[in-house]
């Protein structure tokens, strides 16, 4: 997955022992939050914070990062996650379902408030697993799963006019 990237304007980031950097080569074409047991278990968080981009613009500027595949329990598809085989961080996600877009670990980047999530840019996806006590912001595009159906089609989304308690 290295390629060259020619793009200066991207978003520089890097695994803890700093083996394996990256720069994304472009602005997110979105942000995805997260909130699948995937997700929950791949960050040790509550959800993960996601910006996507399109494939080609990014690129590993150092090393090169090691990749578990694994199958979605949603899409039945092959989700791939690169990290770095020295120190285990997870760097960022490929998809066979969506070969063209690369989704990044937002705590990766070196400058992680550089991509902000807003109801403009983000959508909130696979609430319906998200914690009970989980606050989802006000104005976001929400989806109890994917935000599209297998075949691409587009779900329409719920969005909270006011803070959204999960269990509530």
């Amino acid at each position: 997955m290295r390629k060259r990237c020619d793009m200066s304007d991207g978003h520089i980031g890097r695994c803890l022992c700093g083996a394996v950097e990256y720069n994304t080569g472009s602005e997110p074409l979105w942000v995805t939050i997260c909130y699948c047991r995937f997700c929950q278990r791949a960050t040790g968080s509550d959800r993960m914070v996601e910006p996507i981009f399109e494939h080609e613009t990014f690129s590993f500027t150092q090393g090169n990062p090691s990749v578990y595949t694994l199958r979605s329990e949603g899409s039945g598809k092959a989700v791939r996650v690169h990290f770095c085989s020295n120190c285990g961080t997870k760097l960022a996600l490929t998809f066979e379902r969506w070969p063209d877009r690369l989704g990044i670990y937002v705590g990766t980047l070196d400058d992680p408030s550089s991509i902000s999530t807003t109801p403009e840019n983000s959508k909130c996806i696979f609430v319906s697993e998200a914690r009970i006590g989980t606050t989802l912001p006000p104005g976001f595009k929400t989806f109890d799963r994917h935000a599209t159906e297998n075949d691409g089609t587009p779900i329409e989304p719920t969005v909270h006019m006011t803070a959204y308690l999960v269990g509530s």
